[in-house]
């Protein structure tokens, strides 16, 4: 007989008792189950809630208190209750064992407007997470190079979820060192001269690397050939969810809104199923979204709608709601300071064609195209020569003006931008063809328009274009120029987590403590106060030192609840059974409506224990590792004397006592109860006293 979570099971216990639902049984009698088997036949099983008084039987029986309404139920006729609390645990861990199941049966259905079923399969529904979806959100693809680094990283996205992908970077440097958050750019084939580079995506650039100090990545990796062979190659799947996982941060972070449904990889290309989650709205500055840029707002946000809610108003003035608590709430008070280092390359690049990038000064560049030698090019008759060069405004913001300075052409030029013909000369050329006049000029055609090109220009990829009709020997140039705003830009504000609380007249202060110097214990003043600290934040060029009082404050408070007295519950009939019930007699007592006690007795005993094993059966195997971690010093590698290690890896056994072993593992130790407790200590406090040596602290000990 099947049996869903819908279905409600009630039974006698010497009188009426009320309908349970089955979801909530069976998850108590999989708990008493497992209670039972841990314990063992013949000891005492300590419940805390029961009295102390008593034998083993006696908490027994307070346990099947709760479910012998269902043992006389004609629904339990089919099913023993252990056999119903093991199918329901086994439905629920088949819905819901792992991430990948969750993600499947649940996440991805939700976020991509398909069916969710319930644990038992009886019913279904389709919920809707996403306003907008789109069928690939991300592409990246990777190119190795034979230097072993990735010599071609591209990433595609589809920024509005319209189905069409509407921005592009390409970036041909060579690419090292893949990082959780990050890449690490080096020479070609070697770990020299490296950049630690950061995803961005808050810029209206769009996404972009931009440099960081190497603690601020994680996760990072070497993949060149200096650590060793083909490791892109033989490691193409991790490579490509770690660079996916990276970009995928960056977005959602600068968006909360957007929401990953699912992944797919197919070759060396990773494509995300991405949708927009939370706030059904083009502005990404809504009341769902602004809490990340101003975290104190969803206190004051709560209680007004609580205030307005008639749900709220009439749960807080039921009698479950009504008593008098005492609970803890923890708070913090962060200084947060923010400085941007612009780069120029993160304002505007040539990404590709022209012939140099020129820098004038901190703040100027000149992309330069053409063959502008006397007379580099033979013409003959009348020739057309082609020049390309496209580039990549990445912030526009930032860009204080981008201008064509000059160009000139023997005997005829013409200028381009995305097709659009911006300037000719020395008279009017605005068609693909030939010249509108006789092609050889005998002079060579120089102007300097100072045009302004931001307008033509915004955010993304654009093409410029130089032509030149040739009639014997001539040349061809064209200047750009952009003017970049490379302020830093710091930005300071105080979170104060604490404010409704600080407000609140019945939450007092208990504990405090200011960048980790404990001011307040207990309530009472300690009379410690932090020494003056002096910060550095930013790198480079953008490094500042702020002198405050104080950087990071954590608070504990202690808070009354009040809104009434809460009744006691009428513990009497349980107390009667506990206390005239024997290991084989049930005694019970219950009142009826009209106010009648009945007292009553029957057979009882604890239904029969099956044997269980004394523990999970385990197994521990190990499979080579690359030492393929990078630090400040380099590739960890190159400090030790091998340059593989070893991954340790735990197994639960099959049904048949064999370990399943994994591709490239080699068993350790076979099946059985293993217990490696004391290796794990041993490995964690080796780490700690390793951090220990290697960090400063002025703190006094």
């Amino acid at each position: 007989m099947k049996v869903s979570a819908a279905t409600s099971l009630s039974g006698p216990v010497g009188g009426e008792a009320p309908n349970i639902p089955f979801g909530p049984v069976a998850a108590l009698a999989a708990r008493y189950i497992s209670f039972v088997e841990r314990q063992g036949h013949g000891k005492r099983l300590p419940m805390p809630l029961m009295p102390a008084r008593g034998s083993c039987w006696r908490r027994h029986l307070a346990i099947l208190l709760i479910g012998a309404a269902i043992g006389a139920s004609p629904t339990a006729g089919a099913q023993t209750m252990e056999e119903r609390a093991r199918n329901a645990a086994a439905a629920s861990r088949s819905k819901s064992s792992d991430s990948e199941a969750i993600r499947g049966n649940y996440l991805e259905p939700a976020l991509s407007g398909g069916t969710v079923a319930s644990v038992d399969g009886a019913t279904t529904f389709s919920p809707r997470l996403s306003c907008a979806s789109s069928a690939t959100m991300l592409e990246i693809m990777v190119q190795p190079s034979s230097t072993g680094d990735l010599g071609r990283l591209s990433v595609a996205r589809d920024t509005d979820l319209d189905g069409h992908f509407d921005s592009n970077v390409l970036m041909t440097q060579p690419i090292s060192g893949i990082c959780a958050n990050g890449v690490i750019s080096c020479q070609a084939g070697s770990w020299n001269g490296c950049r630690p580079l950061a995803w961005d995506a808050h810029g209206q650039g769009g996404l972009r690397l931009v440099e960081v100090t190497l603690p601020e990545l994680s996760g990072c990796y070497c993949v060149n050939n200096s650590c060793g062979s083909n490791l892109v190659s033989s490691n193409l799947e991790t490579v490509l969810k770690d660079l996916g996982g990276g970009v995928v941060g960056a977005i959602t972070t600068a968006d909360p809104r957007i929401g990953v449904a699912q992944t797919g990889i197919e070759g060396p290309v990773i494509r995300y199923v991405g949708s927009q989650t939370t706030a059904c709205a083009s502005d990404p500055h809504v009341s769902q979204t602004r809490y990340r840029a101003d975290p104190a707002l969803i206190t004051q946000d709560a209680l007004t709608a609580s205030r307005s809610s008639s749900v709220f108003q009439t749960l807080a003035a039921s009698p479950a709601a009504s008593g008098r608590s005492q609970e803890t709430r923890s708070c913090s008070i962060v200084r947060e300071i923010d400085i941007e280092e612009p780069d120029a390359d993160a304002i505007i690049a040539r990404s590709s064609g022209g012939y140099a990038t020129t820098q004038i000064s901190q703040t100027q560049l000149r992309f330069l195209m053409g063959s502008p030698a006397d007379n580099s090019l033979k013409g003959g008759r009348c020739t057309i020569f082609d020049y390309r060069m496209t580039i990549d405004v990445r912030d526009p913001d930032r860009l204080t003006s981008l201008r064509l300075n000059r160009y000139f052409g023997d005997d005829w030029v013409q200028l381009r931008i995305d097709g659009q013909v911006i300037a000719s000369g020395p008279a009017g050329w605005t068609e693909n063809g030939l010249p509108p006049g006789t092609c050889e000029r005998k002079s060579t055609y120089h102007a300097s328009p100072m045009l302004d090109l931001k307008p033509l220009m915004p955010a993304g990829l654009h093409e410029v274009w130089l032509r030149v009709a040739v009639a014997d020997e001539g040349e061809a140039y064209a200047e750009i120029e952009a003017e970049l705003d490379l302020r830093c830009n710091p930005r300071e504000r105080v979170v104060d987590m604490c404010a409704p609380l600080t407000q609140g007249s019945q939450c007092s202060l208990v504990d405090e403590s200011v960048d980790d110097v404990v001011t307040i214990k207990s309530g009472v003043a300690t009379g410690l106060q932090p020494l003056p600290q002096i910060r550095q934040f930013g790198t480079g060029r953008c490094s500042y030192q702020y002198a405050r009082e104080f950087f990071t404050k954590r608070r504990r408070y202690s808070c009354i609840i009040e809104s009434g007295t809460l009744s006691a519950p009428d513990l009497s009939r349980a107390a009667y059974i506990l206390d005239r019930s024997t290991e084989t007699i049930l005694a019970d007592r219950t009142i009826g409506q009209d106010g009648a006690v009945t007292q009553s007795t029957r057979a009882f005993g604890l239904p029969d224990r099956p044997p269980v094993p004394a523990c999970e059966p385990i197994c521990k195997s190990r499979a080579p590792k690359a030492n393929d971690g990078v630090g400040e010093a380099g590739p960890v590698a190159t400090l030790q004397t091998t340059p593989t290690g070893w991954d340790s890896i735990y197994h639960s056994c099959d049904s048949s006592g064999q370990c399943p072993l994994g591709p490239g593992e080699e068993l350790v130790s076979a099946c059985g109860c293993l217990d490696d407790f004391p290796e794990a200590v041993t490995m964690m406090q080796s780490l700690r006293l390793a951090g220990a040596d290697i960090s400063c602290n002025l703190e006094a000990r």
